[in-house]
């Protein structure tokens, strides 16, 4: 799906991932989940573009629903997977989450645990090797992507700011689409490690000038960063 110029979204408001694309190539932001592989290579097709563009992939954390292709695309292309210094252990399998599962329906529950089947979530193949990156670097890839720290969800969870796509991609710092739930609209994730550490992390992309608020689990934000932390810190209110 294209939602602008040089950016695109496969996956859908239950799992999605990003592409990043202009003239020096692809950069993919997450991996989804492994059947999401078809999903990407269609993506690059209706673009013009092959597996030979991507560059690189960022991983906004090292959760299994986000690193899917991403051992695929690094061994079978030669792609490199860019994840933050803590949570490489996570995306390499080293390391579990143990956050706790919190509220649920039943039908929204239901729904996301067999879209992840079907797509491939039950089989998740773990990084065998990656590239840590920090808090504030810029990286040589398509987009000139700036990583911005968003500990909370995970101790690695970071942002990923890309001003040519005039986006913000967030993984998991916050959802527009509650997968236990089913509730829409800005709010905290679940499976979160720290909640109240990734309610404060929301101030590292309070102010940023991007129209694209892009979650790994629900429909793209565009109205904004500040307008989506205020709807999250009132909906965090409510809990």
């Amino acid at each position: 799906m294209k939602l602008g110029p040089h950016l695109h979204r496969i996956g859908n408001d239950i799992v999605a991932a990003y592409l990043i694309d202009t003239e020096e190539g692809v950069t993919v932001v997450d991996a989804g989940l492994a059947g999401h592989w078809s999903d990407l290579v269609a993506e690059l097709s209706a673009m013009g573009r092959s597996l030979a563009d991507v560059k690189g992939l960022i991983l906004t954390h090292g959760d299994t629903d986000h690193i899917g292709f991403a051992e695929r695309l690094r061994r079978d292309h030669g792609v490199p997977v860019y994840v933050h210094e803590a949570d490489a252990a996570r995306a390499r399998g080293e390391v579990k989450s143990k956050a706790p599962f919190g509220t649920f329906k039943v039908g929204a529950t239901a729904g996301f645990i067999w879209y992840a089947g079907r797509k491939g979530g039950l089989r998740t193949t773990y990084l065998t090797e990656v590239i840590a990156v920090q808090d504030g670097q810029v990286l040589d890839l398509p987009g000139a992507p700036r990583i911005i720290g968003m500990p909370g969800h995970s101790p690695g969870s970071v942002a990923v700011h890309v001003p040519v796509a005039d986006a913000v991609f967030v993984g998991d710092a916050l959802t527009t689409r509650h997968v236990l739930t089913g509730q829409p609209g800005p709010q905290p994730a679940p499976f979160t490690d720290d909640p109240a550490r990734a309610l404060a992390s929301l101030a590292r992309i309070e102010d940023l000038r991007a129209t694209w608020i892009l979650p790994g689990h629900g429909t793209p934000w565009n109205q904004g960063a500040a307008e989506a932390v205020r709807r999250i810190k009132a909906a965090a209110q409510t809990r």
